[in-house]
């Protein structure tokens, strides 16, 4: 198993401004891409770029999901910020709501994209509108998939 079973949590809404791209997991595009913006994003020191801060955390949102996790969506690499407007950055909403939150084995970033996969086969009750990563400056990853419960 490449996570510990997730833990249910309750989270209130927050935006994480920085970079974005469009993309899909179809034939291993979204690896490349989001590759390519991590590189962006480290080499054009994009994290000392984003006002407005709320911690040195780095979070990958996947948001505006086109159907799942098989079509296309955006993924934002940024960091939380404490208000919306942000020149020149894509801004992303993290709704308030229920998330499973998982912790991916060490060796980044290989046991993000293993945790992911087995996500994608537990893909019941997924709100699809939001989901993260968030990076800690520990090293500590955590995932965040938001669900919903009739």
């Amino acid at each position: 198993m490449t996570a510990v079973e997730p833990i249910l949590t309750v989270q209130d809404s927050f935006f994480v401004a920085g970079i974005a791209v469009r993309t899909t997991n179809q034939d291993g595009k979204a690896r490349k891409d989001i590759g390519d913006l991590w590189a962006t994003f480290m080499s054009e020191s994009i994290q000392a770029k984003i006002p407005a801060k709320y911690s040195d955390d780095v979070y990958c949102v996947y948001t505006d999901y086109e159907t799942d996790h098989t079509g296309w969506y955006t993924a934002v690499l940024g960091c939380r910020v404490t208000e919306a407007g942000h020149n020149g950055m894509f801004v992303a909403l993290i709704p308030s709501g229920d998330y499973r939150q998982y912790e991916p084995a060490s060796q980044l970033p290989e046991s993000v994209g293993e945790a992911w996969m087995q996500i994608w086969k537990e893909s019941e009750c997924r709100a699809y509108v939001a989901d993260y990563d968030l990076y800690r400056p520990d090293g500590k990853v955590e995932i965040y998939v938001g669900v919903e419960y009739d």
